[in-house]
């Protein structure tokens, strides 16, 4: 029993109700300019006039629902009166600070624009019959007991009849009236809350715009989280290591030493860079231009692995001017992460990169001798198991090949193959 009566006393209830009231009084100033049409037909019997004005009242109530600024409104109070977790319209998403590329607004199907009106209509019908009849039970509940304001119920069904007196059945009747205009509140609320996601709710082509949304902000954070992993990662693994070697060489080669701090704070600078720009676009600010880190800039990534004590022995061959836009930016990615591997779990022995442009792909390759860096911890370049699992990703997007895997007993290999130009 305990279960039927706590929605009745639930705030929320009260406040869904009051919300169906609140619509039905709202449509009151309405009510005039529906009754002209009605005025102006005098021959017309009362019936007919009653039927007309409320048929010019549904009419323009049904209007103000067409309106885009009516739906966000009513949407706004049912998740605050109603408890019922409804979506901000699509346009209205986008106009907020969506910046996707080739995004357009659902086209609204002609029984997408009547949802709002009919909530509308619904809404008001509800109020009415709901504030009436809630009203006159409630007057009801505070006249009858004891008979003290002179006031009597009966119910008659086929010749039988039932009548409060002054005595217990008065209070009797007084409280199930009571109750009952309760019992029509959960009602109405009830009401709305199952019509609110069908008619407030997105509709179809609304669920694909924020389906096809919600999948381009993961993509892009996806591919801001690689920028990050991939530029923060590589410039602290070569920045931690810079650092030990000048520590060690300090007293001995100070030259070597003041090398290893400038390449220190070169790649520092650049890791700012791609940090700022990622900031900006993560806080939805108007970011800057990306910082376009290219196969051109193959060299400088190589010298930053050599102040690190790296050994480098690259084999570049072919024409990188035919490697342009994303599959450049995508390769000079793919190296500096298996560079940054080579540096955390390398060996120390030489690592040996190549990379071949031919017209028709793009091969990558790094090899390096597997083990402990020779005065480095094993522990001293704690990863997050993220670099592996987002290279197969790019590689996947390129439609590329990608292997990664021992080369022997004492190696490493990481070879990835991208075509120059992607399928049709």
């Amino acid at each position: 029993m305990l279960r039927g009566i706590r929605p009745l006393l639930r705030g929320s209830t009260y406040a869904g109700a009051l919300f169906a009231y609140c619509g039905a009084l709202a449509s009151l100033p309405l009510l005039p300019f529906a009754a002209l049409p009605a005025m102006a037909w005098p021959s017309a019997s009362e019936g007919a006039q009653f039927a007309l004005t409320v048929l010019v009242w549904s009419v323009l109530i049904g209007a103000i629902g067409l309106s885009r600024t009516t739906r966000r409104v009513l949407i706004a109070c049912a998740r605050r009166m109603l408890g019922v977790p409804l979506p901000d319209p699509v346009g209205k998403r986008r106009r907020a600070g969506s910046t996707g590329e080739g995004a357009a607004s659902p086209t609204a199907s002609a029984a997408d624009r009547w949802r709002t009106p009919l909530w509308l209509l619904s809404q008001v019908a509800l109020g009415w019959a709901g504030a009436q009849l809630s009203v006159l039970l409630f007057i009801a509940g505070l006249l009858l007991p004891g008979g003290w304001a002179g006031a009597e119920a009966g119910v008659s069904v086929n010749g039988w009849s039932l009548r409060a007196d002054s005595g217990w059945r008065s209070w009797a009747a007084a409280l199930c009236c009571l109750l009952l205009a309760a019992a029509l509140c959960l009602a109405v609320t009830h009401a709305l809350r199952w019509l609110a996601p069908r008619l407030l709710g997105p509709s179809s082509a609304e669920r694909l715009a924020l389906a096809a949304e919600r999948e381009r902000v993961l993509a892009e954070r996806n591919r801001l989280a690689h920028e990050l992993h991939d530029s923060i990662g590589h410039t602290l693994t070569a920045a931690t290591i810079q650092a030990a070697v000048a520590g060690e060489v300090l007293g001995a080669d100070p030259s070597a030493a003041r090398a290893a701090l400038r390449s220190i704070e070169e790649s520092t600078r650049a890791a700012l860079e791609d940090l700022d720009y990622v900031l900006g676009m993560l806080r939805e600010e108007k970011a800057g231009t990306a910082p376009a880190r290219t196969l051109a800039d193959l060299p400088e990534l190589l010298d930053r692995l050599r102040h690190a004590g790296a050994v480098v022995e690259p084999e570049l061959s072919g024409d990188y001017a035919q490697v342009q836009g994303t599959l450049s930016r995508a390769a000079y990615r793919i190296l500096q992460e298996g560079l940054t591997n080579a540096l955390r779990h390398g060996a120390g022995g030489p690592i040996r990169v190549r990379v071949a442009a031919a017209p028709e792909s793009l091969e990558l390759d790094v090899v390096n001798r597997t083990g402990a860096r020779s005065g480095m911890s094993p522990g001293a370049f704690p990863t997050s198991g993220h670099g592996m699992p987002g290279l197969f990703e790019r590689v996947r997007l390129l439609h590329g090949e990608i292997e990664a895997g021992p080369d022997g007993p004492e190696h490493w290999r990481l070879a990835v193959r991208l075509p120059v130009r992607l399928p049709a």
